[in-house]
């Protein structure tokens, strides 16, 4: 619940004001301490443990993020000075629809714990947003094992995709790696569609070609083991092999269209994209650009300012001195001040 605003103490002479961002996702948790400086902060500390936050029944455990955030902030701030909390922001995996335990629980135990009522709880595609394109309107594609845009003109969020491998996250890892294992399946079958050079690749990942299955389906991470194909199939495009081409041009139209979908009409609209599955190279942007062009012939594209860890420091500061501009949700951003 968003309770009426308040103004934040300053801090005490000496001792600087903090900001804390939060980025809790699965691949793990990070934490940034960072000075605030008006609505901007400078971080000065991280750290970082493989280890996700585990989720249950009643969702993302919120007791395990606190006891394991709460100690690491108070070292951190012990080494910066020791200076007041102002404002936290968290971005995490899943709080749309897996954050009830963290909207009812975080308020008060890190009020408890710090005295700060400013606290910022996000989907990690917010946070993603917020450091690829700071408060400025536009449209973010975040893309690895899954994929998501999120846009804004600073009045409301549009949201296209991220609705998981077996619905969605077209163009995605996850996306890519699939489609590569289809085709390398097609060629040991020799059927039409099928690619030797992909199913070599498949073979030299995870066994003869009749044990993939059995290799894939009993895993719980299967997402993940998807898109550890894709740089396979990256590479055996950059190798000229027509299929696995084909794939990657077809995912680059997916992502092109999901950024249509949310980017904000008018001109000079700015389109970032942010995450691993970019990392891919040309054999995926070449296309992904080309497309962009046509179908989102206003926008421009901008590199990506920072990750997601940057975007949650971004969101605290910003709550911090009352000046934050992107739009509250009750599943994508929600504010207590």
């Amino acid at each position: 619940m968003t309770s009426p605003a308040s103004p934040v103490p300053p801090a005490p002479p000496g001792r600087p004001g903090l900001v804390v961002g939060v980025d809790s996702g699965g691949s793990g948790l990070r934490i940034a301490l960072a000075v605030r400086r008006d609505d901007s902060a400078e971080t000065v500390e991280t750290t970082a443990s493989a280890e996700p936050v585990r989720t249950g029944a009643g969702g993302i455990d919120a007791g395990h993020l606190l006891e394991r955030l709460i100690p690491a902030v108070d070292a951190m701030r012990r080494r910066a000075g020791d200076g007041p909390v102002e404002a936290v922001a968290v971005g995490a995996a899943g709080m749309a629809t897996l954050g009830d335990r963290l909207r009812a629980e975080l308020p008060e135990a890190l009020a408890r714990a710090w005295g700060v009522r400013r606290l910022a709880l996000a989907a990690d595609a917010v946070t993603a947003y917020a450091g690829a394109l700071g408060q400025r309107p536009g449209a973010v594609v975040a893309g690895g094992t899954g994929l998501i845009a999120l846009g804004t003109d600073l009045s409301g969020w549009r949201r296209a995709d991220g609705w998981g491998h077996l619905l969605g996250d077209c163009g995605s890892g996850a996306w890519i790696g699939r489609a590569g294992l289809e085709a390398a399946m097609r060629a040991y079958d020799g059927r039409r569609g099928g690619s030797a050079a992909l199913l070599a690749y498949a073979e030299r990942r995870f066994g003869p070609a009749v044990g993939i299955p059995g290799v894939l389906y009993p895993r719980t991470d299967r997402p993940a083991v998807l898109a550890s194909f894709a740089p396979d199939v990256a590479a055996c495009a950059g190798a000229d092999d027509p299929v696995a081409t084909g794939i990657l041009t077809r995912a680059a139209r997916r992502i092109a269209e999901a950024a249509e979908a949310v980017c904000p009409a008018g001109t000079a609209a700015e389109v970032a994209l942010t995450g691993g599955l970019f990392r891919m190279g040309a054999p995926l942007l070449g296309p992904l650009r080309a497309d962009l062009e046509t179908l989102l012939p206003q926008a421009r594209e901008v590199p990506a300012s920072g990750d997601p860890l940057t975007g949650a420091v971004t969101l605290a500061a910003a709550l911090a001195a009352d000046a934050l501009r992107l739009p509250e949700d009750p599943l994508l951003l929600q504010l207590t001040r």
